[in-house]
């Protein structure tokens, strides 16, 4: 089992990783974060909406199934917002530059740390 850091240094191994945060989307505050290029304190807190926004629809739909991973594609930029299978009201920001990083190997990297993450 890994701690919030663990996880976090264990994301940033990947090539093309620029940051990543463990944040709680009950108050949009980060549980961890490490890397640049993004100010993850306001990225937490807005993309805590878009997985609330996601969920709320998905509730509205009828749709009885949980959200793997929610992909954002910027010009320069993936974002990867993956709400934690093992831990409730938590979920994974991960940012990776376009250019260098793998996205199947991204995403398949977040299913891995998530699996591993106690806290």
């Amino acid at each position: 089992m890994a701690t919030i850091k663990q996880t976090l240094d264990e994301l940033m191994t990947l090539d093309g990783a620029m940051c990543a945060a463990v944040v709680d989307s009950a108050s949009g505050m980060m549980l961890g974060s490490v890397g640049t290029g993004v100010d993850l304190e306001v990225a937490a807190a807005g993309n805590t909406e878009v997985v609330r926004a996601k969920t709320k629809t998905m509730r509205s739909l009828g749709l009885n199934d949980v959200i793997e991973d929610i992909l954002i594609t910027l010009g320069k930029q993936y974002h990867i917002l993956r709400p934690s299978a093992r831990k409730e009201g938590v979920f994974i920001y991960y940012v990776l530059d376009k250019q260098r990083a793998n996205l199947a190997m991204a995403r398949r990297k977040t299913a891995d740390v998530d699996k591993e993450m106690n806290f």
